[in-house]
């Protein structure tokens, strides 16, 4: 069952834009989990490419705007299917 929060953030994540493309990440399915337990959340994204240039940005923009979701106390954003997936999971939530 998808929470409240969870279907916030998926509303917030839908301003999060791929400036090439002009899409959000949700239109994209580029989003392939979200998931909230009581106000920390989990959101994993695979980029359009596994040299996607922006990859960095796109995670640091999935968090922000995750963060500023009502009730969201915590957000760790996971890159999966990117050649520097590593670095970018350690630049967005341990940066």
């Amino acid at each position: 069952m998808v929470s409240e929060i969870e279907n916030k953030v998926m509303e917030a994540l839908k301003e999060v834009y791929d400036p090439e493309t002009g899409m959000n990440m949700i239109d994209m399915q580029l989003i392939n989990k979200i998931e909230e337990k009581n106000g920390e959340v989990y959101i994993e994204f695979t980029p359009s490419s596994p040299l996607c240039p922006i990859a960095f940005y796109l995670a640091e923009e999935i968090k922000k705007k995750a963060s500023k979701v009502e009730g969201v106390k915590k957000v760790k954003v996971i890159c999966k299917g990117h050649i520097m997936e590593n670095e970018i999971n350690k630049f967005v939530n341990e940066g």
